[in-house]
């Protein structure tokens, strides 16, 4: 480096002092030290909050683009797994060379419920990934703190949570913070392609739809001796709807992304049936293994999903659209005519990572100062559709949007901490109560 540009203040250093120059007015969104960023000598500071298996693959993506990227901070409720993610991030990297750009110091590494609020303060970019139930108030803290996002999805289990990510969404825009949720989709190059040439109407007007997400199902984390309650419905959080929203919310929601995306909307209402077939233990929570949802959209598409954890049985997980002139399949990237006349056909051998491309996308867009990502409204509203159906399916009733995202019900615990209670608990034989269509009510006044 040469002199000149020893002696040369960078724009974040510059913004910063001039933010303390202005004898505490806030800066303008604009300001904001996220927000600018000089070239290859500027290093784009990255924060972790939640460091599970796709926290850690995200922050591992993340830190594999092109940009000049570090990882700064991390943040997990528990020590053990933000240990087990800083050595698993540290050893992929290795193996590409990168190892350099883990610069997370020891007393950067933040345990506990507020752990979030100090990883977020020393980063550019923040990854969100911990259990879905958290993310409303963890992309508040962010967008707050004026930083860029990336956050898993789903971005909420409950419609009060969806509510708060719309109105954080809406700040985002005003602050000109780019925001991505991993719907990764939206990121995958024959999904692009095979959208271009629906909206070309290559298939005519749709006139129907298929969702499938069906496959075993997941992991389970027993319960140990000398746990809490709010720390084992953490560790096996996959099974509680206050933090997961049950699987239909948790990985369905890529599918029926998908169906919105084509559809260019949402559905209006859902009715569906659902319960537990197979997955009937202690061990499972409160979640459902199988559910089926009828969604219909304002112009009158029906949507037929599926999705199910149970052993043994067919698996599948796809998307289908059938319109007045021919059909769409999405896994096998293939259109045809309504004899079944292949008229278009994306190479595989073609196809990006589309986890790794929603990240290469997202840094280099901060990178340059651009502005384009505004993924949280859409992340919220297609995580709303997954949570319309799961009530559809726990009640047994129809549910309709407007009267659902505006009923303010809220799942979420009034205190996190370990001693304190989760929003649900067990029985004295360890049981959890579990919706009963026909039994369960909601109540849908506007709140």
């Amino acid at each position: 480096m040469n002199d000149n540009n020893k002696n040369a203040q960078s724009r974040r250093d510059f913004v910063k002092q001039s933010s303390l120059l202005a004898g505490g007015i806030m800066a303008l969104p604009i300001m904001s030290q996220a927000n600018y960023f000089s070239g290859a000598d500027d290093v784009i500071k990255i924060a972790m909050i939640g460091c599970g298996g796709r926290g850690t693959g995200a922050a591992t993506q993340a830190l594999s683009t092109k940009q000049n990227v570090q990882l700064v901070a991390m943040a997990d409720a528990f020590k053990d797994r933000l240990d087990g993610a800083y050595k698993n991030i540290g050893d992929a990297l290795k193996e590409n060379g990168l190892d350099k750009r883990l610069q997370v110091k020891e007393e950067n590494k933040f345990v506990g419920f507020d752990a979030y609020k100090k990883a977020i303060a020393l980063a550019d970019v923040v990854i969100l990934a911990t259990p879905p139930g958290f993310r409303p108030i963890h992309f508040e803290e962010a967008i707050r703190q004026n930083k860029h996002v990336f956050m898993e999805k789903p971005v909420a289990t409950d419609p009060a949570g969806i509510q708060k990510v719309l109105e954080v969404a809406a700040e985002a825009k005003k602050k000109k913070l780019n925001v991505v949720v991993g719907l990764q989709r939206r990121y995958q190059t024959s999904y692009r392609e095979i959208m271009k040439r629906l909206q070309d109407g290559a298939i005519g007007d749709i006139v129907s739809a298929q969702a499938w997400w069906n496959n075993d199902g997941v992991w389970v984390n027993p319960k140990k001796p000398g746990q809490t309650e709010m720390e084992y419905q953490m560790r096996n959080w996959y099974y509680f709807v206050w933090l997961c929203g049950d699987h239909i919310n948790e990985q369905h929601i890529h599918n029926l992304d998908v169906i919105n995306w084509a559809l260019e909307g949402y559905p209006v209402t859902a009715q569906g049936m659902g319960g537990r077939e197979v997955r009937k233990g202690k061990e499972y929570g409160e979640i459902f293994d199988h559910h089926y949802v009828e969604y219909e959209y304002a112009n009158g598409v029906i949507l037929n999903s599926q999705c199910r954890h149970q052993k043994g049985t067919l698996a599948k997980v796809d998307e289908y659209l059938a319109g007045t002139k021919g059909k769409i399949f999405f896994d096998q990237a293939r259109i045809t005519d309504l004899k079944g006349k292949v008229t278009y056909q994306f190479d595989k051998k073609t196809e990006n990572q589309p986890y790794q491309n929603e990240h290469d996308e997202l840094f280099a867009a901060i990178a340059k100062g651009d502005y384009k990502f505004w993924d949280a409204e859409r992340g919220a509203r297609s995580t709303m559709t997954s949570i319309l159906g799961r009530m559809a399916t726990y009640s047994g009733q129809r549910m309709d949007w407007d009267k659902a995202i505006t009923s303010g019900i809220d799942l979420h615990p009034k205190v996190y901490a370990f001693d304190a209670p989760p929003p649900v608990m067990p029985n004295a034989d360890g049981w959890y109560a579990v919706a009963v269509p026909g039994i369960t009510k909601y109540d849908m006044a506007a709140k």
